[in-house]
């Protein structure tokens, strides 16, 4: 099952909105890289949720639960999301650490979409169980 991760401003959008939602539209996504990789998700695919700004830290584990549809606001696609555990921070340093090489998110940090090898979704969750 493929894994994504997904960037956010917590001050935006944070896991704990995604919490007390219980289901969002991940949309805003203008990068047409981001886009592509939106594209390709599933419903039930996993998507790591990033902090962004002064935290920089993986910190919760979604799932998606549509298939990719047009953003109603323009460009892009977006995908609904659910939580499904909250992960204790896996910081941007420790991420460097454990990541392989290539990751994307650490090669083009303006990325907000990227797949997560399976290697590396392991390591996260076993890295941040809370």
């Amino acid at each position: 099952m493929p894994a994504w991760i997904l960037k956010t401003e917590p001050e935006e959008f944070s896991w704990a909105d995604l919490v007390r939602l219980q289901c969002a539209s991940w949309d805003g996504v203008r990068n047409p890289q981001a886009i592509g990789f939106m594209k390709q998700m599933q419903p039930g695919d996993e998507a790591f949720i990033y902090h962004t700004g002064r935290e920089k830290a993986v910190v919760g584990l979604a799932q998606v639960v549509s298939f990719p549809r047009p953003d109603p606001g323009g460009v892009g696609v977006i995908v609904d999301v659910a939580p499904v555990l909250p992960l204790a921070a896996v910081t941007l340093a420790r991420l460097r650490e454990i990541a392989p090489p290539g990751f994307l998110i650490l090669r083009q940090p303006r990325l907000s979409v990227a797949p997560v090898p399976q290697t590396l979704h392991d390591l996260l969750i076993s890295a941040s169980i809370a």
